[in-house]
């Protein structure tokens, strides 16, 4: 990978940014679309490349493992082929996954041994065979194995669990750089920052990481349940920690004023299921505000569902069509409202982008952040 910084704004930290690998470059700030188990739900692979205009999106390790699994993946010649996405690609290596099946699973400093959602079936994660199953899936960038610790959480444990992150992120490196990617490209490796909402060890952390030196850097276990202010606090420590020269990737943020307050903190990659899940329960993301196009108030509203979005379906149609249809329950309901919240993602930061370049980043992010936040 190679990353460029091409602008920075004057009166914040956010920067324009351009990143190279091997299935194209991406220009930052981005927005991920979550492609937890080989799809964006409901958007075919066109749709993601020529409407919503996403220039990377995010596979997951836990779920591809356990299906369709390491085998067939092999075979396809990685998740690339197997899901004819010709784009870049990032992997999350489970540990949020690992962290969300509490009662199913046990922590130890050698790795993870679970239960699998699916049929209970007992499998076991380190961070050696977490490398060996993203080299398989081979996506441009793999994550590090770590703990995500939840909110609240005790001093003493957010410690301990991230000393064990730090060790298994040695590990992880051993093991990436003594082994070779299956496919006729490079991958990169991203390590990440823990720590909860304590701001000795996120310092700490972050500062190990660095001193890794690797290609770029990820700041995990925020956006589980803390404060935003508690967020954006450690999102700003441990971005002035990080090299200015790599990109940090911010995981799984967030709604559209998490996003922009972040840029400004000099985030340059977020992913976040929001989008797409919120879609599929009828909440649309506007410049102007939250839509809830259940809501009655819609029903004899014959306007376009946003005349500025750059979601063809979003200017065509109606929100009186589109409340119709999720009353009556047709998948086009979801599908129209996934394509056009990702579209708004996606334009927001490239908007974004182009407001640092041309300098004007600071003010229209305040009025933004008032705008997008409000319901409607």
């Amino acid at each position: 990978m190679k990353f460029k910084i091409q602008h920075t704004d004057v009166l914040t930290s956010a920067r324009a940014g351009e990143m190279e690998t091997a299935h194209g470059n991406i220009y930052t700030p981005i927005f991920m679309p979550v492609g937890t188990q080989g799809t964006v739900k409901g958007v075919h692979q066109h749709e993601l490349r020529e409407i919503i205009k996403a220039q990377i999106i995010l596979g997951n390790t836990y779920h591809l493992y356990l299906r369709p699994g390491t085998d067939i993946l092999q075979k396809a010649g990685g998740l690339h082929k197997f899901m004819n996405w010709d784009g870049p690609l990032l992997t999350d290596s489970g540990g949020y996954q690992v962290y969300s099946l509490k009662g199913m699973r046990k922590i130890t400093d050698d790795g993870v041994k679970f239960q699998s959602h699916i049929d209970g079936s007992k499998h076991f994660f380190s961070p050696e065979t977490v490398m060996d199953i993203q080299r398989i899936i081979g996506a441009d960038i793999i994550m590090a194995f770590d703990e995500c610790t939840p909110y609240p959480c005790e001093y003493a444990y957010a410690k301990n669990s991230m000393f064990m992150t730090h060790r298994w992120l040695s590990r992880c490196i051993y093991k990436f750089d003594n082994s070779d990617s299956l496919y006729d490209y490079e991958q990169s490796f991203s390590p990440i920052v823990q720590g909860s909402t304590f701001r000795d060890l996120r310092k700490e952390s972050a500062e190990f990481i660095a001193s890794q030196e690797q290609e770029m850097n990820a700041i995990g276990g925020l956006s589980v349940g803390e404060p935003h202010n508690d967020m954006y606090a450690m999102t700003e420590l441990v971005c002035s920690i990080l090299p200015k020269d790599k990109p940090r990737y911010l995981m799984g943020v967030g709604l559209p004023e998490n996003i922009l307050e972040s840029i400004a903190l000099g985030i340059d990659m977020f992913d976040c299921v929001l989008p797409s899940r919120n879609a599929r329960h009828g909440v649309l993301y506007t410049k102007e505000g939250i839509i809830n196009i259940k809501n009655a108030k819609w029903k004899e509203d014959l306007t376009p569902i946003d005349i500025n979005s750059t979601a063809p379906t979003s200017r065509i149609h109606t929100k009186a069509y589109l409340r119709h249809l999720f009353k009556v329950e047709e998948l086009l309901a979801g599908q129209i409202a996934t394509l056009h919240n990702l579209s708004f993602f996606l334009w927001l930061v490239t908007e974004s982008r182009q407001k640092i370049i041309e300098g004007t980043f600071y003010q229209w992010k305040n009025d933004m952040v008032k705008s997008v936040s409000q319901r409607l």
